[in-house]
């Protein structure tokens, strides 16, 4: 801040200076402090254009009143432009700074707001608005890149070209209450306040086809020529709270709560709710019911806040209120909170401009867990807020959707109403289920148990698949089984992401008693040892034997047509030992396992995956000598590769192994 001294100087020389236009001066600062801001802006406006420049001192002091007037009536652009101007003529407030990168910050000028945060931060390190907006600045722009899943759309059915906000469900859902300064609103006189018709309360309701209609004025006496809006009601329907101001030239706005009582289907007259004995200056506004009608929340600038307008709440009884206590710093800031909805006794939204944000207002979620008095915040992000204000939202009864009100993409800053939906994850498991040999099997069963207490069977259609919609953050374990074959096993656990995924879980089943190829199965040429890379190839079959610890197994090895019959039978079972050997030393029982050894006697049957890998080969073609030779030298040195193979085959359980 700056010195008393230069502070006294400066107020001694525009006080010189003011005397040329004093009394259009007080005219402008009385219609401000009476809250008329829209009839203050004109007046401001005109006696700045009238001031001469070299007035500098008075010039500051006009651009920074006009400044905060134009704050007030939510023209950001306006506001920061007189900002400019009364830093330009040194104004003596480093206040200043802080409400120029606000409105920066509104206007989604976030790189020029950090730099104005920064410039206010260098005069005053610890003030909390700037400390908060500076982290709000940078958060946003990661929040526009990285939006939430929820789906924000423009409600035109419920819009006017004049301005709608405050959007309330009532508890069934069947109705949406609304406040608007739109044609049908009553009175034509214009607001000196915000330079548009007062507001009323207003009412849409769905058509047969569950869709909204256009809303209508409430047939209430509650809707006057004064501004009226911001409803909440009670979960039975009985009592309607609402938001009064009336407007006066000569005096502050007064703002106050009301409340109405049905009689038959039409809502009553309204009479003041008191809330604080004797308080007649206070602002109380927004109010809000709690589900089960013993709390009511709502907003006030009244003694014993933490700056701005505060969250309050208040002991409910009927039509009457008791035990009115602050909700305290995790809530409240230097800033403005207003606008809360009541979700249920430990949920609540509210909108603020003192919680770091994206600019103007922005919807926070706040929740308070179990056992506990201390409240989470959370700010709702892209797309539910922008560098707009976004506030007063709604949600249907038991749903992630409903209505929130925002000045967003209106070129007047007037504010409109907005539907939102957050869409289901969709979590999707899905996979297949095969023999060794890439057959699709029909008619396999799937048989899955979650985490989550569920359990579920599924069997495979005739392409051999099954798919269904699991959830997040959730263990699955999956069996598949087929007859004639070994059952297999699988593990999954879905991620706690908010992303749409989907999971592949797909099985191999082993076959009983028929032959399966061992892939990548090498030994040295003429020899029987196994060669380091088939170790790696045999660990799929040591996780089958170890999930399966009774079954038994034989392993057998084959060679091509090459080499008297002698040499190969030799061969081959010596390679089959040697793999059996390897499993042995990898904790295999021996007593499950028997080594074969067929040279040639057993030439392969060609299958439909190994026919799909070569087109001169056909499904249950036998590769014996008379067909290989008819084949050319290169097909044949392939049909010679397929033969020179190690196979296992299931062909018993085998008694006393657990």
């Amino acid at each position: 801040m700056l010195g008393n001294f230069r502070y006294i100087l400066f107020l001694l020389i525009s006080g010189l200076l003011f005397s040329c236009g004093e009394a259009k001066l007080s005219d402008a600062r009385r219609q401000y402090l009476s809250g008329n801001y829209f009839a203050a802006a004109e007046t401001y406006r005109k006696i700045y254009a009238e001031t001469p420049r070299e007035q500098r001192a008075m010039r500051g002091v006009i651009a920074y009143e006009m400044a905060e007037n134009y704050r007030k009536l939510n023209m950001s652009a306006r506001a920061a432009t007189s900002y400019v101007n009364a830093i330009r003529y040194n104004y003596p407030d480093t206040v200043m700074f802080l409400r120029y990168a606000q409105m920066l910050h509104k206007e989604g000028q976030y790189r020029q707001a950090e730099k104005a945060y920064l410039d206010f931060l260098s005069l005053d390190s610890t003030n909390i608005l700037g400390v908060k907006g500076l982290s709000g600045v940078r958060q946003a722009i990661i929040w526009e890149q990285h939006p939430s899943r929820f789906v924000v759309k423009r409600a035109d059915m419920l819009n006017s070209n004049r301005s709608e906000f405050s959007p309330m469900l009532t508890s069934d859902g069947e109705m949406l209450y609304l406040t608007s300064s739109r044609d049908e609103a009553s009175g034509d006189a214009v607001s000196n306040i915000t330079g548009v018709k007062n507001n009323d309360i207003f009412v849409s309701t769905k058509n047969v086809k569950g869709e909204w209609q256009k809303p209508k004025p409430v047939d209430s006496p509650i809707n006057s020529e004064w501004d009226e809006g911001v409803t909440s009601f009670t979960s039975d329907g009985s009592l309607l709270f609402y938001t009064f101001s009336s407007e006066s030239d000569r005096q502050p706005t007064s703002t106050a709560i009301y409340v109405s009582e049905k009689t038959g289907a039409a809502w009553g007259s309204g009479h003041p709710l008191r809330i604080v004995s004797g308080d007649s200056i206070s602002v109380f506004a927004h109010p809000a019911v709690s589900p089960r009608g013993d709390y009511l929340y709502f907003v006030s600038d009244m003694p014993g806040g933490y700056g701005g307008k505060d969250i309050w709440k208040a002991e409910l009884m009927g039509k009457h209120v008791a035990k009115v206590v602050n909700l305290g710093p995790e809530i409240n800031t230097p800033g403005d909170e207003m606008f809360p909805y009541v979700l249920n006794d430990s949920t609540f939204y509210f909108s603020s401009d003192g919680h770091p944000g994206m600019g103007g207002l922005d919807i926070f979620e706040a929740i308070r867990h179990s056992g506990s008095e201390h409240w989470q915040i959370e700010n709702m992000k892209s797309p539910i807020n922008s560098h707009n204000d976004d506030f007063g939202i709604t949600f249907a009864n038991g749903k992630k959707e409903g209505f929130f009100s925002s000045n967003r993409g209106d070129v007047r800053g007037r504010d409109h109403l907005w539907s939102f939906l957050y869409p289901d994850v969709n979590i999707w498991i899905e996979g297949l289920v095969a023999d060794r040999e890439q057959q699709l099997l029909s008619k396999a069963v799937v048989r899955v148990v979650g985490s989550d207490g569920s359990e579920r069977e599924f069997t495979t259609n005739q392409n051999g698949t099954y798919r269904f919609r699991a959830e997040r953050g959730t263990s699955y374990t999956f069996m598949a089984r087929a007859d004639g074959f070994l059952n297999a096993n699988k593990q999954i656990r879905t991620s706690t992401a908010e992303k749409d995924t989907t999971y592949f879980v797909d099985f191999e089943l082993t076959p009983f008693n028929k032959p399966v190829i061992l892939e990548n199965i090498f030994y040295d040429f003429d020899k029987a040892t196994l060669r380091p890379e088939s170790k790696k190839g045999l660990d799929e079959l040591i996780a089958i034997l170890n999930e399966h610890p009774t079954i038994a197994i034989e392993l057998s090895s084959h060679t091509d047509r090459k080499g008297s019959d002698e040499y190969n039978n030799q061969l081959s079972l010596r390679r089959a030992q040697s793999v059996v050997q390897y499993l042995v030393s990898q904790g295999i029982d021996k007593r499950r396992l028997t080594a074969a050894g067929y040279g040639k006697t057993h030439p392969k049957t060609v299958t439909q995956s190994i026919a799909k890998k070569y087109d001169f080969l056909h499904e249950g073609d036998i590769l014996d000598e008379e067909f290989i030779e008819k084949l050319t030298p290169e097909q044949q040195q392939i049909a010679d590769q397929i033969n020179r193979r190690t196979e296992f085959k299931v062909t018993d359980q085998v008694v006393g192994l657990h």
